[in-house]
């Protein structure tokens, strides 16, 4: 039988690398900066930083106004509304930005099946979800603490009590961060769920709105009855609510809940139990999502 004489072999420039292997450590950073920047559309089309820095300017705007009121009202001593009530103020906004850009981190390296490719060497499971998980809590913060931070310079540039207004910017920040690693695990574990992102935003605005509004009607009815007992527990199954209660119960802040009265001291325990549950059981849930996915 003759040679098969079809078969070549072709020198398609391929080299050999001799230089240093940075290693995962590089690669999580590399990863966590990636998505962070993402969460802006920074390194992205000029179409995708439309959405995430109108929010952004959204969420400055009343920030910027309180102050220009405080400082031109005559004899104001402090900020019209507390530190940690901001947050809740905006809360639709913040839904909004986690809902637009959670499926943007993760739903397209599930739909693209790139996340096989990230597992191959050097990173790890483990080390993708650190990574997104703590750029998206990072855009989540930066989000919601950068208003604060206005609000903090404003009441220092209009002489406001200096103690008191770090008191509260600094209760105002804890809360926000906890609500972010909070948000940002809920929101990503939603979007995780689906390659799609139109399924993935609608999912996460349901996940958020939806419980905080039948908890917000139940305890109006619960209210209105006289069952006000029961209504620090009903916050217990909504994430709005669960920030709102831990911070009326330990930051000073001013609950939402119908009367005004938020979760005493042993209750207001429970939620934090529970936000620190959630938040770790989002990261178990991501870890199994992807272990399956990086198949």
């Amino acid at each position: 039988m003759a040679p098969d004489t079809s078969t070549q072999i072709h020198n398609i420039g391929y080299r050999s690398y001799d230089g240093a292997r940075l290693g995962r450590a590089y690669a999580r950073k590399s990863l966590f900066s990636q998505s962070l920047r993402g969460a802006y559309g920074l390194g992205r089309s000029a179409k995708s930083k439309v959405l995430p820095m109108l929010l952004f300017a959204v969420m400055c705007v009343p920030a910027l106004i309180i102050v220009a009121v405080a400082i031109a009202v005559p004899g104001s001593t402090s900020l019209p509304i507390k530190y940690t009530t901001y947050a809740l103020t905006t809360q639709v906004i913040i839904g909004l930005y986690l809902a637009s850009q959670a499926p943007q981190s993760v739903s397209r390296d599930l739909r693209f099946k790139t996340v096989p490719l990230y597992f191959s060497r050097p990173i790890e499971r483990i080390d993708y979800v650190l990574a997104k998980f703590a750029a998206m809590a990072s855009a989540l913060f930066i989000l919601t603490a950068t208003p604060l931070l206005i609000m903090w310079i404003g009441s220092l540039l209009a002489k406001f009590d200096f103690a008191d207004q770090t008191k509260g910017f600094a209760q105002g920040l804890v809360s926000v961060l906890l609500l972010s690693v909070l948000f940002a695990g809920l929101g990503l574990i939603t979007a995780a769920l689906t390659p799609r992102r139109g399924f993935g935003v609608a999912a996460i605005i349901a996940v958020l709105l939806i419980p905080f509004g039948a908890v917000t009607a139940v305890q109006g009815i619960a209210y209105s009855t006289g069952s006000t007992g029961a209504i620090e527990w009903m916050g217990l199954f909504s994430p709005i609510s669960l920030i709102d209660g831990i911070q009326a119960a330990f930051l000073g802040g001013t609950s939402a809940f119908p009367g005004g009265d938020g979760p005493s001291a042993g209750v207001g325990f429970v939620y934090l139990l529970v936000v620190l549950a959630l938040i770790a059981g989002s990261y178990a849930a991501l870890m199994a999502r992807y272990r399956k996915a990086g198949l």
